[in-house]
């Protein structure tokens, strides 16, 4: 078992029941899928780009990531229906534990000037998205083999609708909110 998943079913579960007054555990908050989206918009002049982002994304990961086609073709960005234009991965289970487990403890701290993230990055429906600027703050990814920057984005999943207690049961699990 994960590290931060025995940490939530031990502790951080007891605490948020008592913490929100929930009277059953299964009325209490939790995590339940991690989405990492990279959108590669050089793609279309460079098809190498791609790939590679994709390579990265997996190895970030630990698991395939899958190619993202365009949905609607914008002229205004020389882009047609059908275009692969990004990848995705999502997480559940033991992996998104031990990504967030890695995200939180390894590749925050290694982001440049970095003091904290954005508490107020919630979408009113219990789920929290936060973007980083390049890949190569994840140990996994050797600088020597980068030949560009990509950023991602990744959203957290929750089962509760409150945008409170999503934060509350990030802030235990150990995410760095900076205080506005």
């Amino acid at each position: 078992m994960a590290r931060l998943q025995e940490l939530y079913n031990s502790t951080i579960a007891k605490n948020l029941m008592t913490k929100l007054a929930k009277s059953n555990i299964h009325n209490v908050p939790k995590l339940q899928k991690i989405v990492v989206n990279m959108g590669v918009g050089k793609t279309l002049t460079d098809k190498n780009r791609l790939e590679q982002a994709a390579e990265n994304l997996t190895m970030i990961t630990g698991q395939k990531a899958q190619i993202t086609k365009a949905k609607m073709a914008v002229s205004g960005f020389r882009l047609r229906q059908g275009n692969e234009i990004g990848c995705r991965v999502t997480l559940r289970g033991k992996r998104m534990y031990e990504f967030l487990d890695r995200l939180i403890s390894l590749a925050l701290p290694r982001v440049r000037d970095f003091r904290g993230l954005n508490a107020k990055s919630f979408d009113g429906n219990g789920n929290y998205s936060m973007g980083i600027a390049e890949q190569m703050v994840f140990p996994e990814i050797d600088p020597d083999k980068v030949n560009f920057t990509q950023g991602m984005d990744i959203t957290f999943v929750t089962n509760t609708r409150s945008d409170e207690e999503a934060r509350e049961l990030l802030k235990m699990f150990g995410m760095p909110f900076r205080e506005n």
